[in-house]
């Protein structure tokens, strides 16, 4: 067994696609895995599978957008693929709560760097299916438009870091 993370995105978020954990880890289980659990309440479920990611997210988004009515995108992601995210976060230097991993589906290449705008302090760099952002003074301060980063999901080191010491132990 393998465990992962369901990265859900846009889900208990100023005041949109309201997901309860109880019915996220419900949803999980509905999936077939084994020791779902959430973690905090924007969209984060933890569990175990033999399943392929490719079934994983299938399964997940169907399931997910029947119960908020719209096609809701998942980002999936292994133990061993979130300890990768902490581990090659380049911007160690900010604070955790002020960096965040943008998850994506595809690779990320420069030209996805290339189309921000309005950048004002903030960092970024490529990482594994992610782009990092340090947004120096804050992501409620921020103007960057980072175009790529809309087809994704995001989460604060904090919790990308606390998830993948939580998928280590489930392993």
């Amino acid at each position: 067994m393998t465990a992962y993370v369901a990265l859900i995105r846009a889900v208990n978020v100023s005041g949109t696609g309201k997901l309860p954990k109880e019915e996220l880890k419900a949803i999980g289980e509905a999936c077939g895995f084994g020791n779902c659990r959430t973690f905090i309440n924007s969209g984060n479920l933890l569990f175990t599978t033999n399943l392929h990611e490719t079934e994983i997210k299938a399964g997940m988004e169907q399931r997910v957008s029947d119960y908020l009515g719209k096609a809701t995108p998942v980002y999936v992601r292994s133990a061993a693929e979130m300890a990768d995210a902490v581990r090659h976060d380049p911007f160690t230097d900010d604070k955790a709560s002020r960096r965040f991993a943008h998850f994506i589906d595809e690779r990320p290449a420069q030209a996805m760097l290339d189309e921000a705008r309005d950048v004002a302090g903030e960092r970024m760099a490529l990482g594994p299916r992610l782009i990092y952002v340090s947004y120096g003074e804050g992501i409620g301060k921020t103007r960057l438009k980072l175009p790529a980063v809309k087809r994704g999901t995001a989460r604060n080191m904090n919790s990308v870091a606390r998830m993948a010491e939580l998928l280590a132990g489930m392993e």
